[in-house]
């Protein structure tokens, strides 16, 4: 039986500088604006868009529609999205995806951030926290970080919080055109309750 799900009304999540909330409809221009002027730092290391496809980061009514489907992931339990705000701007967004119950009780985190945001540690204050809400509200055994190996930025993330590493998953995803190799990073609740008190008073209090 599952553990009973958290509501999304007015989710937040808070780490010591960060916040991270689900984006609504009203987020278009900060999201907008953060993701044009990434383009060329970001779409190397997302997957290829469908040509001809509506883009959200021009379209106020494609960006609604993509906050509407990810508000329904989330009450249905597969996908938990989140923006990440600084000082209440929009700065990035990181993603519980994949959230698989039964016997697997597990799920993996992706994120990004606006490049001028970078050298800060707001990832790794973000990571902790999505880490504590995913082991103890959502009450899952294992989250899982995949990252292509020459993305050194988003590696130093999870190496600066101890993360795992469990080794190199060939051909893993399609990125950029591209079917990658991934590192895979991984962290059981076992190892959370081990280390939580270290990454709450490093991270969040």
């Amino acid at each position: 039986m599952h553990p009973a799900r958290p509501t999304n009304a007015g989710l937040r999540l808070y780490g010591r500088r960060v916040v991270l909330r689900p984006l609504v409809a009203q987020d278009f221009n900060g999201w907008s604006e953060v993701r044009r002027r990434n383009g060329e730092w970001l779409t190397k290391w997302e997957p290829a868009r469908l040509p001809h496809h509506p883009d959200p980061e021009i379209n106020r009514d494609v960006f609604a529609a993509r906050c509407g489907a990810r508000e329904r992931e989330r009450h249905a339990g597969a996908q938990y999205a989140f923006g990440i705000f600084v000082d209440g701007a929009f700065a990035g967004e990181i993603n519980l995806n994949n959230v698989v119950r039964g016997a697997f009780q597990s799920a993996t985190i992706g994120y990004w951030i606006d490049k001028a945001r970078a050298g800060h540690s707001y990832m790794s204050e973000a990571v902790v926290t999505l880490m504590q809400y995913s082991f103890e509200s959502l009450h899952l055994h294992r989250v899982e970080i995949c990252i292509i190996p020459r993305n050194t930025n988003s590696r130093r993330v999870v190496e600066k919080l101890g993360i795992r590493e469990e080794g190199v998953a060939q051909r893993f995803l399609e990125i950029n055109g591209v079917w990658e190799d991934h590192v895979r990073y991984g962290i059981t609740v076992e190892e959370w309750l081990e280390r939580r008190d270290h990454y709450v008073a490093q991270w969040l209090s």
